[in-house]
Parts: C-alpha cells; sequence; structure tokens
C-alpha cells in the first residue's frame, strides 16, 4: 500500500504520516530528506526526531530516494518518506540554486518507477504548494510547477491520497 500525504506548512501531515506508520504494526523506517542547511531548519529537524519513537530506524537521504526506497520496502515493513518537496528541491536545484536537469529527470524517473515494485507499506509526506498566487521568480514558478506535476503522477500510482488541513485528513483517494 503506497499512501500520499499532502498539506501546507503547519497542516499536521507529517503527525498524520507517523500516526499511520505506527498504526500499521509493521517495522518502520523513516526517511528524512531535508539537510541542515541552517540553525532554523536544524530546529525543525530536531523536533520531528524528538516526535518519533525510538524504535524506529532512521536515514537520511537527501538526493537517492529510489535506491534506498528498493532497498529497504519489503513486505514487512512501512517506509515514511518526509518530505518529498525538501527532495524535490535537493534534486531540481543545486546547492547554489542552479537548475540541474538531468538530475531532476533521472532521480523523478528512476521514483516514479520504483514505487510500482515496492512492497509493503510506503507513506510519503508532501507539501501542497500550488493553492495560492503565482509567485513572482521564475525559480519558485518552476518549484511549484514541478511539485503538481509531481503530485499528479504519484496521486495515479498510490493507493491513497490523503489532504490534511488543520490536523484534519480528508481522504481524497
Amino acid at each position: 500500500m503506497i499512501e500520499l500525504v499532502l498539506g501546507g506548512a503547519r497542516s499536521g501531515k507529517s503527525r498524520y504520516a507517523e500516526q499511520q506508520a505506527m498504526a500499521c504494526g509493521l517495522q518502520v523506517i523513516y526517511l528524512a530528506t531535508a539537510e541542515a542547511g541552517d540553525a532554523e531548519m536544524h530546529r525543525r529537524i530536531e523536533h520531528h526526531r524528538q516526535r518519533r519513537p525510538a524504535k524506529w530506524q532512521t536515514l537520511e537521504e537527501p538526493i537517492q530516494l529510489a535506491a534506498v526506497l528498493q532497498q529497504h520496502a519489503h513486505p514487512d515493513c512501512c517506509v515514511l518518506v518526509d518530505c518529498l518537496t525538501l527532495w524535490l528541491c535537493n534534486v531540481l536545484f543545486d546547492k547554489q540554486g542552479q537548475l540541474q536537469e538531468a538530475v531532476f529527470a533521472e532521480q523523478r524517473t528512476a521514483l516514479l518507477d520504483t514505487l510500482g515494485q515496492c512492497q509493503g507499506q510506503i507513506i510519503m509526506v508532501s507539501n501542497e504548494v500550488g493553492m495560492g498566487v503565482v509567485a513572482a521568480d521564475a525559480m519558485t514558478r518552476r518549484f511549484v510547477d514541478e511539485a503538481g506535476f509531481l503530485h499528479q503522477a504519484l496521486a495515479q500510482i498510490c493507493d491513497r491520497v490523503t489532504l490534511v488541513t488543520a490536523g484534519l485528513p480528508q481522504q481524497l483517494k
């Protein structure tokens, strides 16, 4: 079973996904995609770490998401990926903010191809960023567009899609 959990910033999407993982009764692998580039991001990551049960295995992989899923997605395991939008930033832009088309295309294709072959339970968390105004700069517009296209492609593959707003999960699929 593959679930996509969408929501805005501070919507409760990660907490909901963690509750789903705890309730499944399987061994949980938490696959973190964030990198602490500044003190505020470090605090966010630490907050997530403290909330997770100690028995969960944590893997950190900012780019090679498909490879890690291939290695760890098994019938007796739940892999919780948090979050796809940070992963998208990591593969779409390099550390200097330059577009890296080849890396993005390769990693996006690998993720979509891999998900169809995975066994076990996979829960992926992502930010719904396309509900606001059109951004003024090209870089942000590209990110929002690619996030929307990625979510649409994932929604076709996923067994369940949940939108979390104000801590309330709404089943879309």
